[in-house]
């Protein structure tokens, strides 16, 4: 079977786009990776590297009136978000004979075949992936969702289509990196897809959909070079919050705890891939200056302000 993927990022993703990529093709026998380039430097870098099984968008195709009529208004992670469902619905609605499109976040990576969720997954039209967060984050689900948008599949059936379509309307109306109202992003609207629409399954596969927020809850093991979460085999792994430092540093985690075990055989793979994606990269192209955290001047701003912030709360306490 071939399966359909697509996922977007832009410049200072695309180290782990490429991650993803090499997963997918180093475990996925068939398969269509779909991506949208969310910027003229991703897609030239990607146009060079010829890859195979990918077809590239770019925002001159993919951007629609409603969508850029709105861009201006939410920070580009909100319209990140705001575009989620309207990726996999532009891809069916181009490919009009797919049977299915899977959105996969870009900071996926496969450890194992996809073909158990698939499998799995037989008979429904929309398949959804829980957050199952470890008992010390539970609550974390009120506020950003009992389902994790990472890995999701869409038949391309009327049950698919209606969720994708009412989806996006909602993202389109409202998708901010604030809570409001039962809403967080794009996220929070699928609290209720079990009983808002019909042909939903929650994968039950323990080995998708693994990430920092449950790692704990599980007993991770390398048996004969292949890694299982308790009985099941590790199929993708979500690296959440994973910060490129350079080539040679990476903050793995931030929030979480991590033991040896998940950082030797989780971890490792990873890091590796990126050390060889960047260098990759900067062979094919010695100017390019993105994906390093340290690179985003915003982000570094805003780490230099909260360790003012936190200094002067420690000052202040003890001042008092």
């Amino acid at each position: 079977m071939t399966y359909n993927f697509c996922t977007f990022f832009d410049r200072n993703y695309l180290y782990k786009g490429l991650a993803l990529y090499y997963s997918l093709l180093e475990h996925c026998n068939e398969f269509n990776l779909w991506i949208v380039c969310f910027d003229d430097t991703s897609h030239s870098v990607l146009q060079k590297m010829n890859l195979k099984n990918v077809t590239l968008i770019s925002m001159e195709e993919f951007e629609d009136a409603e969508l850029l009529s709105i861009k201006d208004k939410r920070s580009s992670t909100e319209y990140c978000w705001t575009c989620t469902p309207s990726v996999p619905l532009y891809i069916l609605n181009k490919e009009r004979s797919l049977d299915h499109i899977a959105y996969l976040d870009a900071d996926l990576f496969f450890y194992g075949d996809p073909a158990p969720i698939f499998k799995e997954f037989e008979g429904g039209s929309i398949l959804i992936t829980e957050h199952r967060y470890a008992n010390n984050v539970k609550h974390y689900a009120k506020k950003y969702g009992k389902y994790n948008v990472q890995f999701m599949v869409f038949r391309n059936n009327s049950h698919g289509l209606e969720c994708l379509k009412w989806w996006r309307d909602r993202c389109l109306e409202w998708c901010y990196s604030r809570p409001s109202d039962g809403k967080f992003g794009d996220q929070k609207y699928l609290d209720d897809w079990t009983t808002r629409f019909e042909g939903v399954h929650v994968l039950k596969h323990l080995g998708g959909g693994l990430a920092p927020w449950n790692i704990s809850e599980y007993e991770i093991s390398n048996i004969n070079n292949k890694i299982y979460v308790n009985e099941d085999l590790l199929i993708f792994y979500h690296f959440h919050s994973l910060k490129i430092i350079n080539n040679e540093k990476f903050d793995l985690v931030g929030g979480y705890n991590l033991k040896k075990e998940h950082i030797f055989n989780i971890y490792m793979p990873y890091v590796k891939t990126i050390n060889k994606i960047i260098d990759n990269v900067h062979d094919m192209d010695p100017n390019f200056k993105y994906g390093c955290h340290t690179n985003n001047l915003m982000d570094y701003a805003k780490l230099i302000i909260r360790i003012i912030k936190k200094y002067y709360f420690i000052i202040h306490l003890k001042e008092k």
